[in-house]
């Protein structure tokens, strides 16, 4: 029997779905040491970023968690002074398939492998099987959206019609001609298409399902277009790493793809926080071409307890929940994330640390907020004096009990704007 045929007999893309959280752990943690190797010897970056590691070493999330982190925010200006891929690629440009350009520019590779970036788990979750048309209302110029959802319908055996964006009263009219049984794109475009559509008394009843990504699906829009006939799930991907997680029907928050480890750090740093805090999500990618090994996305989420009541039991995610680039400038002095991050690391004292600039008599006035069991003065000034040697300049502290600082992976709070 074809595999797409058995697909069409089941509610789960493929066993690893609902493998056991032991086994799933265990076998990604036995692959990684070959990946790591891979990428130290094939990506000239990895080469000289992991010369002191030995791969057979990386066998579990402690040993992953020593390894340095490769930022997306740096992205851009390694690209421009190493063009066109930062040597992080481990094939040479002569033999992929695509380059793409994300807003930066940051040029983004694809491969020759079927669905290269892994998004036909996430449209099987969505609901899609074999022979249904998508309606593609992603990009297909420039950046590779429009590619990778093409590519993960493909996987499944399912035609697309390469809509792009623009052009609503055609999209709404092609709606009513071709009857998909599906829409890959943004939520806010699939409800000005379908909104369209209406105004023009076109019929849209074949679209009763859609996978999404690009932006936030607010609940008001998912209910919104759940009205329209429209079940909605979203994924999370991006054009460096592939899909990274996707919501099943049970729409229980994102859960991560099969063909990557995710870790949850302190913004700014390396360093895995607890889980159900949120932090900056870190990705490890198994891709052969363009091996991504800790790879800072640059986005907040956190760990949401237990598996989905779908039956898939692998990690899952809250979702977007900001930006862990917080950089700011005080007084014309730049502080990043990571400046607070190693001020708390000289005090073993601190269990976590939020700088909050503000104005005061149109200076800027400059806090750090300190979870701590205790509030010695003695401690105080000398969180100041490490302030003042890493960040070059003065702040006041102030002590917050354990558990009083807000969990929502804010490092740096800049209340002037």
């Amino acid at each position: 029997m074809a595999r797409n045929d058995e697909r069409a007999m089941t509610e789960y893309f493929d066993s690893l779905e609902t493998r056991s959280a032991d086994r799933r752990e265990a076998e990604l943690f036995a692959a990684l040491p070959e990946q790591v190797a891979l990428a130290k010897a094939d990506a000239p970056a990895f080469a000289q970023l992991l010369a002191d590691v030995d791969p057979a070493l990386v066998t579990d999330r402690a040993a992953l968690a020593r390894l340095p982190v490769v930022r997306k925010s740096e992205l851009i200006d390694q690209q421009q002074a190493d063009p066109p891929f930062a040597s992080l690629i481990a094939v040479p440009k002569s033999e992929l398939r695509r380059v793409f350009a994300s807003p930066g520019p940051i040029y983004d590779p694809e491969g020759w492998d079927n669905d290269w970036w892994r998004i036909a788990r996430a449209l099987f979750a969505a609901g899609f099987r074999r022979g249904e048309l998508m309606h593609n209302c992603f990009s297909y110029h420039f950046t590779p959206g429009g590619v990778m959802f093409e590519s993960g319908a493909h996987a499944l055996g399912c035609p697309v019609f390469p809509a792009g964006v623009g052009n609503t009263e055609q999209q709404a009219k092609a709606l009513a001609d071709l009857r998909p049984a599906g829409y890959g794109g943004t939520p806010s475009f699939l409800k000005i298409i379908l909104e369209k559509a209406e105004e023009m008394g076109l019929d849209h009843s074949s679209l009763t399902k859609a996978c999404v990504s690009g932006e936030a699906l607010p609940p008001a829009l998912r209910q919104s277009l759940k009205d329209l006939g429209i079940d909605v799930t979203q994924c999370y991907a991006t054009a460096d790493l592939g899909l990274i997680a996707y919501e099943s029907a049970a729409q229980q928050g994102l859960i991560v793809d099969e063909g990557v480890i995710v870790e949850i750090v302190r913004p700014g740093t390396g360093d895995p926080v607890a889980e159900g805090e949120v932090g900056e999500v870190v990705v490890t990618s198994f891709n052969p071409d363009y091996p991504l090994i800790r790879f800072a996305t640059g986005d907040l989420s956190a760990v949401l307890e237990g598996t989905s009541a779908c039956g898939r039991t692998n990690m899952r995610l809250k979702g977007w929940m900001g930006r862990a680039d917080q950089t700011t400038k005080i007084k014309g002095m730049f502080v990043h994330p990571r400046q607070v991050a190693d001020v708390a690391k000289r005090h073993p004292e601190i269990i976590r640390a939020r700088l909050v600039i503000d104005k005061a008599d149109e200076n800027d006035a400059v806090t750090l907020n300190v979870e701590s069991k205790s509030s010695d003065p003695a401690l105080a000034s000398a969180i100041r004096d490490s302030f003042l040697s890493l960040c070059k300049l003065k702040t006041e502290v102030t002590f917050v009990t354990p558990g009083g600082l807000p969990n929502d992976g804010i490092v740096i709070q800049d209340k002037r704007v």
